[in-house]
Formats: C-alpha cells, structure tokens, sequence
C-alpha cells in the first residue's frame, strides 16, 4: 500500500471514529436535553395527546380540555372564568411553556408524574391517568376580591391565619388564559398582552413588590414591643413633631398636621398614622433590630414558594440613618407585595404564629387518592409574643374604629386594619400606592387580608388607603367571614 492510499486510509478512519462518538454522545448525554427542549414539538404533541388533569376550586373544576378537531395536537386547554382565576391558575399553551399551578404541576396534571404510575403502566410504558390540583381558594372569597377591584389596577390576598390556606389571590387587570392555550392563535394574543402597559400577564399579589408605606409601621411596632423599647402600644413615645431627619435639616411631615402626634404612644400613631413616630422608632431601634423582626415576618425570602414562588419582599442593609427612618414608614427601598402583608396581618390576628401560607390543599390521582397532603405539612413559626400580637390586635382595631380605616368596618365583625399611602415615582411626582392590611374575625373564623391599588379613577387628592382599598378589604372579610 502506498502512502498516499494509507495516510487516505487513516484520515476516513478518524472521521468514522468522529461520527461514532458524537452519535454516541448525542444518544447518551445529548437526548434529554433533546428530548426536554421547548422547541421539540414531540414534547407538545404528547402532553396533549390526551386531556390534562384538572385545577379544583372550592370542589369544580376551573380547568377542563376540549378537542381540537385538526392536527397532530388532539386537545387544548381550557378554563371557566379565565379571567377571576387567572392569577392561581397561570395558563397551560401548546405554544408557550406553562405558569403558576399549570406550571408548578404540570407533570401531575399531563400524566408524567412517576407517583401516577400504575404497575401496567410501568410494564407497557403507557402515560398514566393525569391527577388533579386541589386549591385552597374560597370561589366567594376570590369573586369578592375580583369584584370589589373591578377596573382598577391592583391586587389583594386573603389568609386565614389559623390553617396558612389562602383564600384568595387576584391581579387586575386579568386576561383570559383561553387566549393562549391554542398554538394558531396564541401568538397574537401573546403579542397584544406583552404590549399592554398594564401588564395584565404580571401576578401582582405575589410577583410585584411595591413600596408598602404606612402599612409597614406594624413591623416597625412589633420590633419596639419586642425590644422593649416600649412596654405597651399605649405608653407615650419620645417623638418630635416634626421630626427631622438624621444628619438633614429635612422635617418630615404627617398626613394629618392637626393630628396628636408628638410623643404620641403606639396606638395613637397607628391611628392617625404618625410618620414621625415611627420614622425616629426606626433610628432608636436600629435597622439591624428592624430587619430582623421584617425577616422573621418573611422579609428577604427568596424561596417564599406557596407553592408558587413569590418574590421577595425587601427590608435594605448598609442604610444611614436618615434612610433607616424613612424605612419605618414603608419607603426608601422597602417593599412588599400583597402576599407578605397579608402575612403581617395573619401573624398577628393569629397571636403571633404565622403558618406557612399555602394555595394548594392537596394533588391527587385520577382516581381521587391523595399524592400529598399540603394541610398537614403547614409549618408554624413563631414571630412575636402572644402579649405583642394581642396589643397589636387592640391598636389595629382603633385605626378601623377610629382612625384612618374606618371603611374597613363591618357590623357584627371584629376588624382591626392598617392604611398605607405609598409615595411614587421622584419626588412623588406619580399617582400613590394606596394600601389596607386587615384581619377580621367573627363566629369562630378568621381572615388576613391586603389589598393594593396601583391605579384607578379616583383623583390624586382621593387617593388613599382608607379610600380605595379599604373597601376591598372590608367585601374579601365579608364573604370569608359570612355564615
């Protein structure tokens, strides 16, 4: 053999050998990834070869499947009242990968999940019956919420503070998930919604921290009662009005100027939300003593899954002290999202015990066995003393009783609640975060509610939390709270 013909020889060889380890890499290490890619069709024509499992509130089916009648995509999502669910529920789309529950338990609800295998179906390789998704949503409670927001922009939660089971999650603006489950039409759908400056597709009751205002001097209460810095929520503070700054020669103002707020006690400045109260309870305190009470309410979790992960609400670090203040009446870099307020209220009405909150009751199979159980996994934490939880309770009732939230009240119904207006944009200079955090008991039940407004008709001078989430607050108690 000459050497032309065998140096031809060697070099097919390599390219042989080349050809036989990438096949053998694609086969052994590339095919999942393959395989799980969002653009392999396989995948889409599979999950919906056969009808999904189904979302269950309040006992119905939110979710169902229908025939597509052309394709090689047999059957589509569908939803009942898209709109009012739509922010438990996500959407589950031929064209776009799934969010919330549909997401969450999208292996339990098209049948992939191994804990639904039968022995048949692991001997035949047959995908199993898909299982279902148990909520703890009350549909009364969900309705009232997505009511009484109606056109304005906003969100609210609602919590009962003795299980951790949420009993409602909505984000107005909402959009219809149907929009987007059929892949001929979810592009254009898709399209409009993402251009909407509304961002309906954004959950705001769990996914967007805003500055929560007035409504975060409980966390700034609860720290001093638990320091004792002060004993009761009626000892009198040592608070100047005005109160300026540290290190500025900025006086910071109250809402109510003719309000009673120098050297006002606790309840006192919850009632007529005194900022210079809680803006020098802050700086006496400390950020580290006030992030660390934030924290134990949930402040600064990044895991805050429920079973949806939720973003994290912040409580800052490295701050000076005349930023610490500005923390003690919700502004600065503090935020929160409805989620988290609602958890503030729940841990107080629930005498300091905050159990983890939780919108999934329990998943089951097809044919109704429980997979798991989420009410009897519920943790229980404990954040302030029963003595602090029950003085912050009384002062709580005064701010609806007599204070700024008195459209929080319901006869024949204990309420205790905290306003908050948030300032917004530089120097204020757009429309206020208007917010209500509330807990309600009656006849042996109990709810935590928080509600936010980010926009609505109202003029700016209107803008308040007793005036425009209050109400929400006060129809979320109602029917949580009704016989």
């Amino acid at each position: 053999m000459n050497k032309t013909i065998r140096r031809a020889s060697v070099f097919t060889l390599l390219l042989v050998l080349a050809l036989l380890a990438r096949a053998t890499w694609v086969q052994f290490y590339d095919a999942k990834a393959l395989a799980d890619d969002k653009d392999n069709r396989r995948n889409a024509i599979k999950t919906y070869a056969e009808p999904l499992g189904n979302i269950i509130v309040g006992g119905q089916s939110v979710t169902g499947s229908a025939p597509t009648g052309n394709g090689d995509l047999k059957y589509k999502r569908t939803y009942k009242d898209g709109r009012l669910y739509a922010a438990v529920t996500g959407y589950a789309s031929q064209a776009y990968a799934p969010t919330q529950l549909e997401g969450i338990y999208q292996d339990l609800l098209d049948g992939t999940d191994t804990r639904l295998n039968t022995l048949m179906d692991t001997v035949t390789g047959k995908r199993a019956d898909p299982g279902d998704v148990i909520t703890t949503i009350d549909p009364d409670v969900q309705k009232a919420a997505y009511d009484a927001l109606g056109s304005k922009k906003g969100a609210a939660v609602a919590i009962d503070p003795k299980t951790g089971r949420i009993l409602a999650v909505v984000s107005t603006p909402s959009y219809d998930p149907s929009a987007l489950t059929d892949a001929n039409t979810a592009g254009t759908a898709w399209k409009k919604l993402n251009a909407d400056q509304d961002k309906p597709l954004t959950n705001r009751a769990l996914r967007q921290p805003l500055p929560p205002g007035s409504t975060f001097k409980l966390v700034v209460a609860a720290a001093a009662l638990e320091d004792g810095l002060y004993s009761t929520v009626d000892q009198r503070t040592k608070s100047p009005d005005p109160y300026t700054l540290p290190g500025t020669t900025t006086d910071l103002s109250n809402e109510n100027p003719s309000a009673p707020c120098e050297n006002a006690s606790i309840r006192t400045a919850l009632q007529y939300s005194c900022n210079n109260v809680f803006a020098k309870m802050a700086v006496d305190l400390g950020q580290d003593k006030v992030r660390a009470m934030a924290e134990k309410f949930g402040f600064n979790d990044t895991e805050q899954d429920v079973p949806v992960r939720a973003y994290a609400s912040v409580y800052p670090s490295d701050m000076d002290r005349s930023s610490t203040a500005l923390t003690g009446i919700g502004q600065y870099d503090v935020t929160a999202t409805p989620l988290q307020m609602a958890m503030v209220s729940a841990a107080i009405a629930n005498g300091g015990k905050l159990l983890s909150p939780h919108m999934v009751s329990q998943i089951t199979d097809s044919g109704g066995d429980v997979l798991k159980n989420y009410d009897d996994g519920t943790t229980t934490r404990q954040i302030v003393s029963a003595s602090t939880a029950g003085q912050l309770q009384s002062a709580m009732r005064t701010v609806v009783d007599d204070g700024t939230g008195t459209n929080a009240q319901i006869p024949g119904v204990t309420v205790g609640g905290k306003t908050g207006t948030a300032q917004h944009g530089e120097k204020n200079s757009k429309t206020p975060y208007a917010w209500f955090t509330s807990y309600g008991k009656a006849g042996g039940k109990e709810v935590a509610v928080a509600v936010v407004v980010e926009q609505s008709d109202a003029a700016r001078s209107e803008v308040s939390g007793n005036g425009l989430a209050a109400p929400v607050a006060k129809a979320v108690m109602e029917a949580a709270l009704k016989n």
